[in-house]
């Protein structure tokens, strides 16, 4: 018969607490690195859904990462044509010949949503009231609302009816809706 004497020192406890401690962080940060660099690689697929030569067909698809992606690379979008469909809506500080054209990204499961949409400038903006439907096509410049911003510049307006898929979401598991944070 043997017997096992183990005898439990206190440094040892503190060096195995410690490695288990060290290894746990490496894992976390390789995750998150990870998930990063993963992020940084959707972020320029989204690029690609974006033709260089001929207009854009926005859908409620694709229509919130073409969003993201127009505002947070502009200069690279500039004079790309697009052609999507939302309603008129505008804000108080907005230009007669500026409008939002608008859709309602659903922000959670109950239904609860927010307006996004394309800053635009057409002179036949005064021809459509407020949550009129209407389908545009334009080009993309560089303007300036409380910031640097897309704006379309449309070159074709007309009013077309409510579509099937009137909402938008968001355009990936990254985004946090601002109502949670205010």
């Amino acid at each position: 018969m043997f017997v096992y004497n183990f005898k439990v020192n206190g440094s040892k406890i503190y060096k195995i607490f410690f490695s288990c401690m060290i290894i746990f962080i490496v894992i976390v940060v390789g995750i998150v690195m990870f998930k990063m660099f993963n992020g940084a690689k959707h972020s320029a697929e989204n690029d690609r859904c974006l033709p260089k030569n001929h207009v854009a067909k926005l859908t409620s698809s694709n229509y919130t990462s073409i969003l993201k992606t127009v505002h947070e690379n502009i200069d690279q979008h500039l004079g790309l044509k697009i052609n999507f469909t939302g309603y008129m809506y505008r804000v108080l500080d907005l230009k007669d010949n500026q409008f939002i054209l608008a859709r309602d990204m659903i922000i959670s499961s109950d239904r609860q949503s927010v307006i996004v949409g394309f800053l635009c400038e057409s002179d036949k903006a005064k021809e459509f009231s407020d949550n009129t439907w209407i389908e545009i096509t334009g080009k993309i410049k560089k303007g300036n609302y409380h910031g640097d911003m897309p704006i379309v510049k449309v070159t074709d307006i007309k009013s077309t009816d409510k579509p099937k898929d009137e909402f938008v979401y968001p355009p990936d598991d990254s985004y946090i809706p601002t109502n949670e944070i205010l």
